[in-house]
């Protein structure tokens, strides 16, 4: 049969990429799991309360998000245990429902400074960001204040109200300091969204650490990011003035490659737990399948493509493996949809009792499907391990399932990314 033909072909390529993706998943788990008993210095209560006070703004870029933003500042100034913080909000001059929830929450509340961009949006967040430090500046000549540190949130952010008293403890030594961040829990069922709960605590949990560990660069998360002032001066020394590139789809995977290439020491913040849960910044994500295409063909256009565009390959050696497993997606989504329907493929014939497309593959074949389920099977539970220790095993059983669905929108993400 001419289909048997052509997917024991499509075999060969396929499982030479899986492997190498595999090994290069397999390698960070046994880094995590090797290192991940060692002594983080986390500060007790009382260091957090002795340490002076650093004046930090909190940056939050809008566009039509009128619905949720008053009840964001509203909880989030009720929450945050933090005295020396300001809170700047910009919107764009044709969004007026947006900009007259910002205002009024400006009237209850004195942190709270509305900042109009000069021109219509909706443009990057980049762009939005920029206009923000700038009005920034001016309040700071207007009110006799300087603030040494700048933090970055969304519109549905909720801040955990240790956040910034953390981000003012690390800030001493590292100038970006990264909260971690975790999508709130939703019913198991909740596919769209159950696969960011399994992607964020893989990485929050595994990836990062190890990276960190391995001395790679550190993206920013976007959001519960504090930078040192001195840091973003610098970059906006070399970027003409600008602290975030308005032209990039990833401005925190940006800064935070840019800020590790010009030496300025970064970390992130592991996963701890208290009373109310973990200490991370929480946010619901995409929910539908067609918004989560969107957002993730952002992150694929901005991470992979534009990163390869702005960079190249050119980094010290053992950065050029960081840049791999970043843009390596650009393939793996690709063919991730196209191996499933090759293994479903496969399932079928066996069930079916089909022996002629077995004797199609070679010994080593045979050998290599053995060694990718073994690597898939173990990229699986570790996943579902994660998700496990953030959102409990009723959620994480389904991590497998939600995997298959991920590979599904992961892939047209990339179509889209390329378009």
């Amino acid at each position: 049969m001419w289909l048997d033909h052509w997917v024991a072909w499509s075999l060969v390529p396929l499982s030479l990429w899986i492997l190498l993706s595999g090994l290069d998943d397999l390698f960070i788990s046994v880094v995590h799991l090797a290192t991940r008993k060692r002594q983080f210095p986390w500060p007790a209560a009382s260091d957090l309360d002795m340490v002076a006070e650093r004046r930090i703004a909190i940056f939050v870029p809008l566009w039509r998000e009128h619905s949720v933003i008053g009840q964001m500042l509203e909880h989030n100034l009720a929450a945050i245990h933090y005295s020396h913080y300001d809170i700047f909000v910009g919107v764009y001059p044709n969004d007026p429902l947006t900009e007259r929830a910002v205002a009024d929450a400006a009237l209850r509340h004195p942190r709270v400074h509305l900042v109009v961009c000069p021109h219509d949006g909706p443009t990057s967040k980049g762009d939005c960001l920029n206009w923000i430090y700038n009005r920034m500046e001016a309040f700071e000549r207007q009110a006799g204040v300087h603030y040494e540190v700048i933090t970055t949130h969304d519109a549905e952010d909720v801040i955990h109200p240790q956040s910034l008293r953390l981000i003012n403890w690390f800030s001493r030594d590292y100038d970006m300091v990264q909260v971690p961040v975790l999508p709130l829990p939703t019913p198991a069922w909740d596919f769209v969204h159950g696969i960011y709960c399994d992607e964020f605590a893989e990485y929050q949990l595994k990836d990062i650490p190890a990276r960190q560990v391995l001395g790679g660069f550190l993206p920013s998360n976007g959001v519960g990011t504090g930078f040192n002032r001195t840091a973003l001066q610098a970059l906006a020394a070399a970027r003409g003035g600008r602290i975030f590139d308005p032209n990039c789809l990833t401005e925190d995977y940006e800064n935070g490659f840019r800020l590790h290439e010009m030496g300025y020491p970064q970390i992130f913040l592991p996963v701890r737990f208290d009373t109310a849960g973990p200490v991370a910044t929480r946010e619901y994500f995409p929910r539908r399948f067609p918004s989560a295409v969107r957002q993730r063909s952002r992150w694929v256009a901005g991470i992979a493509l534009q990163g390869w565009q702005h960079h190249g390959w050119r980094a010290p050696a053992r950065q050029l493996y960081w840049f791999w497993r970043d843009r390596k997606g650009v393939a793996g989504n690709l063919l991730s949809p196209i191996t499933t329907l090759v293994m479903l493929y496969a399932i079928g014939s066996w069930a079916r009792g089909r022996v002629e497309f077995y004797e199609l593959l070679s010994p080593a074949m045979h050998w290599a499907g053995a060694a990718m389920a073994g690597l898939s099977v173990a990229q699986l539970s570790f996943r579902a391990y994660c998700c496990s220790q953030i959102y409990g095993w009723r959620v994480a059983v389904w991590s497998p399932l939600r995997t298959l669905s991920a590979n599904h929108i992961n892939g047209l993400a990339t179509v889209a990314a390329l378009h």
